[in-house]
């Protein structure tokens, strides 16, 4: 037996469930309660992966023809800002028979922009959630489905103050938060939410007839770009730590240009060629910013600060404080070249480094 395997087990991270199966498990515990008629304290929902997971029911209301049962949202390790949040499902019958019909309420958004894969001006709740609350409640509810159908309606109460803490405004998506997951689990620090965000927003970018995208690293580096980049709200793609998949997407979907904007720490990392640039993943490879320093002639002591230097703010300071030319140049077009070359020199690439009050150290476009 393998203990090292269950060691590492212990200190995995704790997966929590999507708010598409929080509405998923209202939605079921509504409708055995009406049929049951008691209230129901956790419920088992079918994943789309075929797996059950256990979910606990927050409130349970139920009469003879309706019932209104909530879910308290848990993002196990990996808190969004829908961590917490209450997910209520009110179930209500229709004459229409063996049909099941899913609104949005209060709280839950509005598509407003085309490129989302849902339908302008209705609920942001996605296919699989949507997929995810029918085959549940077919699952249980065959014989009421024979003589009626099912109408739910989603909502979130805090979902209008949660929106605008989301991507939801730069996608189009108004007035409250969208019901989704893929899987119905979240795992914790998820590399695929990243990944699916990034490819939604160069999605919703295209819809709207735009093929130049601005690639920053984090929200303050869109704020220093959107003072010299006028570009609408859904062209800036904040994409965290991976910049060799966000250019690799923007090739695929045929996006023309895109700008690489961001601070020394991360670009440092991608002009070393590193993709996933996240922290943990990836140090700043000091010795590779010593060499850049060499090549600007910078003198032995510089370059044996820089090799013992603490981040990579600490290296752009050394440079600054010894007048070192043409270092930050390097970083960016040693970035500029690893990323036309994951793009598959397809995409026009324009880097921008800014410094940490938002004046740009350098910059590398086409020549």
């Amino acid at each position: 037996m393998n203990t090292s395997h269950v060691k590492e087990e212990k200190v995995q991270l704790k997966t929590g469930y999507t708010t598409g199966s929080s509405a998923t498990a209202a939605s079921k515990a509504a409708l055995l309660s009406i049929i049951n008629q008691k209230k129901i304290e956790k419920i088992d929902i079918l994943l789309p992966k075929r797996s059950y997971i256990q979910i606990p029911i927050h409130s349970c209301k139920f009469e003879i023809d309706g019932a209104n049962c909530s879910v308290i949202k848990n993002g196990g390790d990996d808190p969004d800002v829908t961590h917490g949040a209450e997910i209520i499902v009110e179930l209500s019958f229709t004459e229409k028979i063996n049909e099941i019909e899913i609104d949005g309420g209060e709280g839950v958004g509005i598509v407003t922009k085309p490129g989302l894969g849902l339908e302008i001006n209705k609920p942001a709740i996605n296919p699989v959630p949507k997929k995810m609350i029918i085959e549940n409640l077919r699952e249980i509810g065959k014989e009421i489905l024979l003589e009626k159908g099912i109408k739910l309606v989603i909502s979130v109460p805090k979902g209008k103050e949660l929106g605008p803490k989301t991507d939801n405004p730069r996608l189009g998506i108004i007035n409250g938060i969208s019901i989704l997951g893929t899987s119905g689990i979240v795992i914790p620090f998820s590399t695929a939410a990243y990944a699916a965000s990034i490819r939604q927003n160069v999605d919703v970018a295209i819809a709207m007839g735009n093929d130049t995208v601005v690639l920053t690293t984090g929200g303050r580096s869109e704020d220093f770009a959107k003072k010299i980049i006028e570009l609408p709200e859904h062209c800036f793609v904040q994409i965290g730590d991976f910049s060799g998949y966000a250019i690799q997407q923007c090739s695929r979907k045929d996006i023309n240009k895109a700008y690489v904007v961001g601070f020394i720490g991360k670009l440092a990392k991608m002009a070393a060629g590193v993709k996933q640039t996240h922290v943990k993943g990836s140090k700043v490879d000091m010795s590779f910013l010593s060499e850049l320093a060499q090549r600007c002639n910078a003198n032995e002591n510089v370059i044996q600060d820089i090799k013992k230097a603490n981040t990579a703010r600490h290296v752009s300071e050394i440079i600054q404080k010894n007048k070192i030319e043409g270092f930050f140049d390097l970083i960016c077009s040693e970035t500029y070249k690893h990323m036309r070359k994951h793009s598959e020199e397809k995409v026009v690439i324009d880097v921008i480094l800014f410094d940490f009050e938002g004046n740009i150290l350098s910059r590398k476009s086409e020549q």
